[in-house]
């Protein structure tokens, strides 16, 4: 691999949006479109060719769509798939803070506590006091706060080219649902490897002051994979892209070794206790297994006592028994042995 310059911050390039809704234009050129909240994801993009792939993969008509104020025209597709399959990069892909935005751009990007822009401390706290976050319940006070925002990169593994497609969305569940995924995960892979996961929207319903509200959320559940799996290291890039395939699964788990015979075809309590570190380091330790090597341990103990030769004790006057080795028991080395230790030549 080549050099890199070590101070740029290394992204991909964001090929399109994931969207939740879409808007409606207005018979009145003085009014702003209607927005209006889908069921199924919204893909939009500059490029035509990553719509109509798109619409390919979950259906829905391409369209060419132009979004609210002075932003270039793109495509857009309604599709009809109320999840996706994707990816999350490696490093960290989620970004979010409460933000309020105008005709002139972001006017505040606040982290909760210090509003970024000005420097001072939250300003929506100190205008509206600790309840502002419910001003954006009412229409005629929504654009009065910070609405909390949530970007989210993720990769389509099945659409063209190598980039990332962003994911917004401004609900307060979202928010705290999808820091609290991301993060149990980067806890467990350092960020580090691709993690599969499925964007889905969730209908809510809250009920609150005696109003029933309905609304989506912007779920992200781990694909293909158990928690244990996301959470013991980088998953291997294969596993990433096909969770689920031969692939993915000869990996996820390699076969298991049969312990058991191993025990079995032991000779001694050593090569019981070595059956027992390579399971215990390959984690498949269980209670079965390890009483399985115990017993297997005590047998090999009780065989070992039941062969063994009891050393000679001594007799009344102290002396030991005398060993007779029988002359054809004799080696070829012995009549030399027993030549030099008589000191002469027969």
């Amino acid at each position: 691999m080549g050099s890199r310059i070590r101070t740029a911050q290394k992204q991909a390039r964001e090929l399109g949006r994931l969207r939740t809704g879409y808007s409606i234009p207005s018979d009145d050129p003085k009014k702003r479109a209607r927005p209006v909240r889908s069921t199924t994801w919204v893909l939009s993009s500059h490029a035509e060719h990553y719509v109509v792939a798109a619409a390919e993969a979950w259906g829905g008509e391409v369209e060419r769509w132009q979004p609210q104020g002075n932003g270039a025209p793109q495509f857009r597709v309604i599709t009809k798939a109320e999840q996706l399959d994707a990816i999350l990069p490696p490093g960290d892909p989620l970004s979010q803070a409460n933000e309020m935005w105008n005709k002139g751009g972001c006017a505040r990007r606040c982290d909760g506590e210090i509003e970024q822009i000005s420097r001072h401390p939250c300003l929506c706290l100190a205008e509206h006091g600790p309840e502002w976050h419910l001003l954006r319940q009412d229409l005629s006070t929504k654009d009065k706060v910070c609405a909390p925002t949530s970007r989210l990169s993720v990769v389509l593994p099945d659409m063209p080219d190598v980039g990332v497609w962003r994911v917004e969305t401004h609900s307060f569940y979202a928010a705290n649902e999808l820091a609290g995924t991301v993060d149990m995960v980067l806890s467990g892979t350092g960020g580090k490897g691709l993690v599969p996961v499925t964007l889905r929207i969730e209908p809510r319903t809250r009920v609150a002051g005696g109003k029933t509200k309905h609304f989506p959320v912007v779920v992200v559940e781990i694909r293909g994979v158990t928690t244990r799996q996301a959470l013991t290291g980088p998953l291997p890039t294969a596993v990433a892209l096909d969770p689920t395939g031969a692939r993915g699964a000869a990996a996820i788990e390699a076969p298991r070794p049969d312990y058991l015979a191993q025990a079995e075809g032991a000779l001694t309590v050593d090569d019981v206790q070595d059956v027992y570190r390579t399971a215990n380091t390959a984690g498949h330790l269980n209670d079965a297994l390890v009483a399985a090597l115990k017993k297997r341990a005590e047998e090999l103990k009780a065989e070992a006592a039941a062969t063994r030769v009891p050393d000679p004790e001594p007799d009344e006057d102290g002396a030991y028994p005398a060993e007779v080795i029988d002359d054809t028991e004799q080696t070829s080395a012995w009549p030399a042995v027993a030549q030099a230790g008589s000191g002469g030549t027969a």
